[in-house]
């Protein structure tokens, strides 16, 4: 689990106007969210964990080295600044979280013989298909 309290003191929140529902409050107020977490300078992760938190971040890695998340949902800034925040946390925890090894399976015999079986019947019905001269 990631602490919050202690990620919340890592981020810088930038905030803009933004477009969409309001009228002509939308004008005025600076609702839209940009939430920067640097990667690099975080003391909450490890080197190995920041190394797999860049490698897997993508899109949403700006600069090379810090995360960059946009929110403008909601009309209410402080709002999206919770979303934005919630965001950030799934993602890192997604990061994070290592994906069970992949163990191979055979195929049954039986399954191999019932596709054979089904191939066959298919080119035996296109073969009667064809025009006999």
């Amino acid at each position: 689990m990631i602490d919050g309290k202690r990620l919340l003191k890592e981020i810088i929140f930038n905030t803009s106007r933004a477009s969409g529902k309001g009228g002509q409050h939308v004008n005025k107020v600076s609702t839209k969210v940009e939430l920067i977490f640097n990667i690099e300078a975080s003391a909450l992760f490890s080197e190995e964990e920041k190394q797999l938190i860049l490698s897997k971040s993508g899109k949403y890695l700006k600069d090379g080295i810090s995360i960059h998340l946009f929110c403008s949902e909601s009309r209410s800034q402080l709002h999206n600044k919770k979303i934005a925040f919630e965001k950030l946390i799934k993602l890192l925890e997604k990061y994070l979280k290592h994906a069970k090894e992949r163990i191979p399976t055979e195929i049954p015999d039986e399954e191999n013989e019932k596709r054979l079986a089904e191939k066959k019947h298919k080119a035996e019905k296109k073969q009667n298909r064809q025009r006999v001269e």
